[in-house]
């Protein structure tokens, strides 16, 4: 871009700096031109091969051929119409239609919305209103969002406290310890989880953990609302996260990997619960754009390969192929559910600099908001067996480049 004033080219890097809100003073500034597959392609031929896949967004890989096509065609019809929930529009019946083979028959009504942190709003709203009771119930060290209710359940202080007041009524107990689960009673709207803990660092709970979790919310009439946003869609080597545990919820909240790489998200429940949203008052929960035809089609096209291609049944043997070979000293750990992985070392200053070296290597990663000396890596499920190898050789290698240089450091610290 030219501007006239000072009569200099302002790079796009300028642009971003000056103009973009940023939400950290180190983003990472990687400039992308296009992406594909596994990997992302930036100025002067960089390739980053992407092992976080958006933060859990494209668990087919980015552009996916049959994607693209949908929401071409889809552009060729319409785009917005209407508010959503008003006009019959093919891309979201059909998306439903769908979507709910992939669940137990009782949860047969889906609200088409933008995003995770939407859907839980929804969620939580519907909990409420379904029920007539104020309380909430959510884990310490659970995320499920930003928006001020999404954040009011959110089990960590430090991203709450400069936003008080919250939402009132809120409790939070510990996710996996079955006593704690006494909190919840018959004053309890719902209690509000995520299938397995993301930001926490892929913290898993027991069997008997969600069974009981499941009967005392039949004692009490209290909904149980799973927390799909980063498990579903096939990151735990089953379709939904909470296949694993023998359970069914009362709702389900999804976003994420749901659209393919087109912002759309959705709470579930049985018709008889979202049924309350019709009525006292009417237009109970709005969404302008929420299952919009583009990212309805998109999601559709998502869901159609997800369920049709055989990737979620290589979930788990691609997983054990990380373990093996991110074997290191300076690795404490090695945590897993199917393709949702944390790599525990000392530090974050440690975790920190292996993501940065990584990045100059070739691979993206990250780390966990609540559990910040994990590395983060959730690929997408197209990754190979021999990338797999080349993903993990790269990372190992920085982890000695790291480590080389703060012997370094040491030695000169000694001098």
């Amino acid at each position: 871009m030219f501007n006239i004033k000072n009569n200099m080219m302002i790079t796009n890097r300028q642009l971003f700096l000056s103009h973009l809100a940023q939400t950290t003073h180190f983003p990472l500034l990687v400039e992308i031109e296009r992406a594909e597959g596994m990997y992302l392609y930036g100025q002067n031929g960089q390739k980053l091969m992407d092992l976080i896949s958006g933060i859990g967004v494209s668990n087919i890989g980015h552009c996916h051929p049959k994607v693209i096509a949908a929401i071409k065609d889809q552009a060729d019809r319409y785009l917005h119409v209407m508010v959503y929930g008003e006009m019959i529009q093919s891309p979201q019946v059909q998306l439903v239609e769908r979507l709910l083979r992939t669940l137990p028959k009782k949860l047969d009504n889906c609200y088409l919305v933008n995003s995770g942190s939407e859907g839980v709003e929804g969620a939580l709203k519907l909990a409420k209103r379904f029920t007539g009771r104020a309380e909430l119930i959510s884990c310490h060290n659970s995320y499920h969002g930003s928006t001020h209710g999404a954040l009011s359940v959110c089990g960590n202080e430090t991203l709450k406290q400069g936003y008080r007041p919250l939402l009132a009524d809120v409790k939070h107990i510990s996710f996996g310890k079955i006593e704690d689960l006494s909190e919840i009673t018959t004053n309890t709207a719902a209690i509000i989880l995520e299938t397995v803990q993301g930001e926490a660092g892929v913290i898993e709970g027991s069997k008997k953990y969600f069974a009981t979790l499941r009967r005392r919310c039949d004692e009490t009439g209290a909904l149980l609302i799973l927390d799909e946003v980063q498990t579903g869609f096939g990151r735990t080597g089953k379709f939904w996260g909470f296949e694993h545990y023998d359970i069914v919820p009362d709702i389900i909240v999804c976003a994420k990997a749901m659209g393919g790489g087109m912002p759309i998200g959705g709470f579930i429940a049985p018709r008889h619960i979202m049924d309350v949203l019709k009525k006292k008052p009417i237009l109970g929960h709005i969404s302008t754009f929420g299952g919009h035809p583009l990212s309805a089609a998109a999601a559709l096209a998502n869901l159609k390969v997800l369920t049709g291609s055989g990737l979620i049944d290589q979930v788990e043997s691609k997983a054990e192929l990380f373990k093996k070979y991110l074997l290191h000293p300076a690795i404490r750990e090695v945590r897993n559910v199917g393709l949702l992985m944390a790599v525990e070392f000392e530090s974050f200053e440690i975790v920190k600099e292996v993501i940065d070296r990584a990045l100059e290597l070739g691979v993206l990663t990250d780390w966990f908001l609540f559990h910040n000396n994990c590395m983060r890596l959730a690929p997408p499920l197209i990754i190979t067996d021999p990338e797999i190898q080349i993903a993990c050789d790269i990372i190992l290698s920085a982890v000695e480049d790291v480590l080389y240089s703060e012997e370094i450091k040491k030695s000169e610290m000694m001098l």
